[in-house]
């Protein structure tokens, strides 16, 4: 899912002091929300209880006051946070959209299952699941988790349960860190022999994908992360519930291992301690380098991510390269026909389906969900239709919305439509009006001008404010969206509005109330948050990373350094500085012109205006601030030639993100 999406918690601040808030500042459901929201139970097959029964089947053993801390102390995991969800998600309140709080109490379930014969999972360790493969001599694992915490944790249950068994295989199924991250948490527990005859088995492209995802964009993925998963927003009935994936990413200290097996084409058949897998690659749909696998003697599909309890982005609003939707569509509908005789899929994410007919049923429904979505949004596109047009009208057929399966409590059809559209057309619509608008604190000074000014605009905005608590479900979230677009004005035209922060706080509370996506909820609720209480303190901690880091190429941490050269410091100046790995036996020739850094490999004898000798470990201490300029100038581990002033120059034109800036305010 992500490499650098780090996201720590900011300041805490008490609560506003409008009536019926929490303690967090979070207001009270409207009467129209709650409206919505019972809408809703009309509109779901809610008494279909099949999904908790499947939940729950084959439990053997489960730890119900389940935490894990990290080395330092900090608390990544805590299953009794989410206690205030009932058991059987039935019981929702107002502040929660019915269908994703029964979500949120199916991701509730956890511990340890046996899915079939000599095939385990571990769910609700981690954001993700671990699955246990029996093999001849020892177990196989697949998708060891996000962080070393969890996945130590997790893995210590299953022994604990299931008895000591050698690890021969490990199976990352694709190149998101929630699915490969915690592996290390699993290496430490082997012994020297295991370790040096395990199979590490991943997509071709896995290396790559795993350790430069988020690179270049790293700093503002991460930010928008904190909005999308929630990351501020305490765990209550008018906070955070989960992702709709699983409950949450760990945020614990993050691995990789080089794979010893690359698997690059369809069909591809592996046996790994006399287990037989057969694979089936689907880069490009939910990740970049991600396969399925299929194991004939158990009739046991394994779907990876490619199909889960849920709709999947096409666009993911952490940010990401838009997915193709056609082709998706089309590797699911490939699996349904190539595991035909699966009588049992299970996934990276959520619980198992049974029986040959209900999968090919799932499989089905999943497949025509996405390509639904791409058809129809293409048709519309066609016709003229805008991506906010588009959103609007398009809806699954009633055939399509029959279940809970293919549902938004991830990604949506709205954002997912607008995907679409961006995936052929770009950003622009073809309006003029759009072609070079202003930026959005210019046109929004330029409106509440227009309009009379903040006082005018805020008065007509508590009365709509006030009327649409009394008004049916639809007609009261319209407004509410009206609102929210309205309120933006004011406060990107005047930062310092507090009367109208508040009012945008609690516009922001009803729409994340209704929201049956669990992002949606979590990008809302943060943004009353954050309006509430201003941007974190605290960004993104590299140092988390560390160990990846050291497994990614250095050349893309060059890449990384051009998109963070500060033009303006930049204009007129020439340099060429040469970086060497002592430990590599590689070198890199920067050079700075006309404002652009670029680099190459280069002989370790080329001429710079300065050269700087050290270890990749020492390079990633200095990038992730481990190490500082002291070590830069006095190190024993860092030797220099040519002038340290160009050398000093050149770092300062380089920006250092630190993962705050603002999102709801400019």
């Amino acid at each position: 899912m992500f490499v650098t999406a780090i996201v720590l918690a900011g300041c805490d601040a008490g609560p506003d002091s409008l009536s019926g808030s929490n303690s967090a500042g979070h207001s009270a459901p409207s009467a129209s929300t709650g409206k919505a929201n019972r809408q809703v139970l009309s509109e779901r097959p809610f008494d279909n209880r099949d999904d908790f029964e499947n939940a729950r089947r084959g439990l053997i053993a489960q730890d119900p006051d389940l935490v894990i801390d990290r080395r330092d102390g900090r608390e990544i995991w805590n299953t009794t946070d989410y206690a205030f969800i009932d058991r059987d998600g039935e019981q929702s309140p107002d502040s929660v959209n019915p269908s994703l709080w029964r979500q949120a109490a199916l991701n509730r379930i956890h511990g340890l299952f046996k899915v079939t014969d000599g095939l385990y999972q571990i769910r609700g360790y981690d954001l993700a699941n671990m699955s246990i493969i029996e093999s001849d001599s020892g177990w196989i694992l697949v998708d060891p988790l996000t962080a070393r915490e969890t996945a130590s944790k997790a893995f210590l249950f299953a022994r604990e349960q299931l008895g000591e068994q050698p690890v021969r295989a490990i199976l990352f199924t694709h190149s998101h860190i929630d699915h490969f991250g915690g592996v290390q948490g699993i290496l430490q527990h082997l012994s020297e022999e295991e370790r040096a005859n395990l199979r590490v088995i991943a997509p071709a492209g896995f290396e790559e994908e795993a350790t430069s995802e988020n690179i270049i964009a790293g700093p503002a993925m991460s930010r928008r992360a904190m909005f999308m998963y929630g990351k501020r927003l305490d765990r209550d009935e008018r906070g955070y519930v989960g992702t709709g994936l699983g409950k949450g990413p760990a945020f614990g200290t993050f691995g990789i291992a080089e794979p010893t097996d690359l698997v690059s084409e369809t069909g591809t058949e592996l046996v790994v301690d006399g287990v037989t897998m057969r694979f089936q690659m689907v880069s490009g749909s939910e990740a970049p380098a991600e396969f399925t696998f299929y194991l004939p003697e158990k009739r046991a599909f394994c779907g990876a991510e490619l199909v889960s309890h849920n709709l999947h982005n096409l666009y993911t609003l952490r940010g990401a390269k838009v997915r193709d939707a056609r082709v998706w569509s089309a590797y699911i509908e490939d699996a349904r026909t190539r595991f035909a005789q699966a009588d049992v899929y299970f996934g990276s994410h959520h619980w198992p389906v049974w029986g040959r007919e209900n999968i090919q049923d799932f499989l089905v429904k999943q497949r025509d969900t996405y390509a639904f979505i791409h058809d129809q949004t293409v048709r519309m596109m066609n016709r003229g239709a805008t991506p906010r047009e588009i959103a609007e009208k398009l809806q699954l057929p009633p055939t399509l919305n029959e279940e809970f399966h293919n549902q938004g409590y991830y990604g949506t059809v709205a954002h997912n439509a607008r995907a679409v559209y961006q995936y052929y057309m770009g950003w622009f619509t073809g309006n003029p009006a759009q072609l070079n608008p202003l930026p959005e604190t210019d046109s929004a000074k330029r409106y509440v001008e227009m309009m009379g000014g903040a006082g005018k605009v805020l008065e007509r905005a508590r009365q709509d404010f006030d009327a649409a608590a009394d008004m049916g479900g639809n007609e009261g979230r319209t407004t509410y969206r009206w609102l929210a677009e309205l309120l933006n004005q004011v406060i990107f035209a005047e930062p310092d509005n507090e009367d109208a922060k508040r009012l945008l706080a609690n516009v922001y509370d009803q729409l994340g109330y209704q929201s049956e996506s669990a992002p949606w909820r979590n990008f809302y609720l943060t943004g009353a948050y954050e309006l509430r209480h201003g941007s974190p303190e605290e960004g993104l901690k590299p140092a988390m990373m560390r160990e990846v880091l050291l497994n990614t190429p250095v050349s893309r941490f060059f890449d990384s350094m051009a998109v963070r050269l500060n033009a303006d410091d930049a204009e007129g100046k020439h340099l060429t500085i040469k970086f060497t790995f002592t430990d590599l036996e590689q070198s890199y020739l920067l050079t700075l012109e006309n404002s652009v850094l670029h680099n190459r490999k280069s002989r370790p004898d080329t001429p710079a205006d300065a050269t700087l000798m050290l270890t990749r470990p020492m390079f990633v201490d200095l990038l992730i601030g481990k190490a500082g300029l002291k070590e830069l100038l006095f190190s024993d581990d860092i030797h220099f030639e040519g002038s340290r002033l160009d050398l000093i120059g050149f770092f300062s034109m380089l920006d250092k993100p630190e993962g705050r800036f603002n999102i709801v305010t400019p």
